[in-house]
């Protein structure tokens, strides 16, 4: 079976290179690169995008296949229809590596036609290393790197105010943008750089703060041969990702006309305000997550899409969406509903096999931040504690007592938390003290949690259930 290794030039040329893009992973190159090849083919977009590998990775360039990779998006679509989409990528013109090729990675910022910086550098990539060095080649971290990169723009323009470039972190930390930038001009400061560069940060660059939105599952190893024998080409960087996808960019309205969204539109918003969309994702879509988890798991199911089967926790999981978390969220009811409803057939997705035991890593963490805020909303606006949102508690509680039918569960959060439940794990009987203890936990949850009305007696009486009827018996008295 042939390679997918070029692509017809005469009908794909390389195009203008706008786009330098941090990061080679799966994630950017089904998620950014998907979109920008489809601004391509329909729009006059025309950007080629370079490929800079940050970090120092053994593993072939993209180059071996002359930047041409397949994104196979798969799932169900708006109209509820299985899919299978296989889209060849032609935008990427090619790939340099910043441990190697340094040089002319910088040599980059001299191109006329450069006007996008997308990243992706991993939650830990957008960080400060004071031991880095003006004349380290390169150093270590991502923002010192673009420090360098935008400096010798500065220096190549003489400062041009419209040699600026627009920055689209998709690194998956809050205000990502703005921490960008920040994390630049700390650099200038340390490297004592010119202030006038400080400036034309400021003036001429627009950093933008995003939120990303796709499951990429990546190069589907269980599956090639049989995908492989239907394509009727071998492709080694061939990435699977879901159906669904969306791009919340934090920026000035001009980008709208700048990615062409007129001309073809795609799942992205440009908006004044990210915060409301980070809090309907994590309040749903990582909290319907984290809701499920120790329920399902529990109940003897080990995936998401085999969870999504089960009638009686589809139907707890509509309810604590409905009327505990979506009220408790700043936004339109109606978009929030429909958001939900895309996050349950995502759930749905037959392609995509997400293990319950790979999310539940830290979900005491995971519960503090996606649902206990919107636990305590809904107690404070209606004087008692929610009742699925506490059951849902009371399951974590029983969860990380570490049994399913008698066969440890294999725990992964921090030690500390983990070793408040070795004496609860002993407990024959009645849980009522310990479940105070849990939920006074002030240094975890922020606040003592016995304080909120009606959820100590709420959650000691679902965790009992839970431990005397079993999961499902104990749902079903919802």
């Amino acid at each position: 079976m042939e390679h997918l290794l070029t692509r017809d030039t005469s009908l794909q040329p390389h195009r203008p290179g706008k786009i330098v893009q941090f990061g080679e992973g799966n994630f950017l190159r089904a998620f950014i690169d998907w979109q920008f090849d489809l601004l391509n083919q329909h729009t006059d977009f025309n950007a080629g995008i370079t490929i800079i590998r940050p970090i120092n990775a053994d593993h072939p360039k993209l180059d071996t296949q002359d930047g041409v990779f397949t994104a196979l998006i798969r799932g169900i679509n708006d109209a509820g229809e299985s899919v299978s989409e296989p889209r060849i990528i032609t935008s990427v013109n090619r790939e340099l590596l910043a441990y190697g090729e340094y040089e002319e990675v910088l040599k980059l910022a001299e191109n006329s036609d450069l006007e996008w910086v997308v990243s992706n550098t991993t939650e830990a990539g957008i960080t400060f290393d004071g031991n880095d060095q003006f004349d380290s080649l390169p150093p270590s971290t991502f923002p010192a790197k673009l420090t360098q990169f935008l400096y010798r723009r500065f220096k190549h323009f003489n400062g041009s105010q419209d040699k600026g470039l627009i920055h689209l972190p998709c690194e998956l930390i809050d205000a990502n943008g703005e921490k960008l930038k920040e994390t630049v001009l700390k650099y200038a400061k340390l490297w004592q750089l010119d202030e006038k560069f400080s400036t034309w940060i400021m003036t001429a660059n627009t950093f933008c703060s995003t939120l990303v939105d796709r499951i990429v599952t990546g190069y589907p190893k269980d599956e090639v041969k049989a995908i492989e024998a239907d394509f009727g080409y071998k492709d080694n960087f061939l990435v699977a990702a879901e159906y669904y996808y969306l791009f919340v960019i934090q920026g000035p309205g001009w980008l709208n006309e700048k990615l062409k969204l007129d001309q073809y539109p795609l799942n992205i918003k440009i908006v004044d305000n990210i915060k409301p969309y980070k809090e309907r994702k994590v309040g749903i879509l990582n909290g319907a997550h984290t809701a499920m988890v120790p329920i399902a798991y529990l109940s003897g199911i080990d995936t998401v899409s085999a969870t999504m089967q089960d009638t009686d926790i589809c139907t707890f999981l509509d309810s604590l969406l409905d009327s505990e978390v979506i009220p408790s969220l700043g936004m339109e009811k109606v978009e929030l509903e429909t958001f939900k409803d895309s996050v349950l057939d995502r759930f749905r997705n037959p392609f995509i096999k997400h293990y319950l035991i790979s999310i539940a890593l830290n979900s005491l963490t995971k519960f503090k931040t996606r649902l206990l805020p919107q636990l305590i909303t809904y107690t404070r606006e209606n004087n008692t504690a929610p009742k699925h949102l506490s059951f849902s508690l009371a399951a974590l509680y029983c969860f990380y007592l570490g049994k399913r039918n008698g066969k440890e569960i294999t725990l992964s959060d921090d030690k500390h938390l983990l070793e408040s439940f070795e004496a609860w794990r002993r407990t024959n009987g009645d849980h009522t003290e310990n479940v105070t203890h849990f939920l006074a936990m002030e240094k975890h949850w922020g606040s003592d949690l016995t304080q909120l009305p009606n959820l100590t007696s709420l959650v000691t009486k679902y965790v009992n259930n839970i431990q005397t009827l079993g999961m499902k018996a104990a749902m079903k008295q919802l």
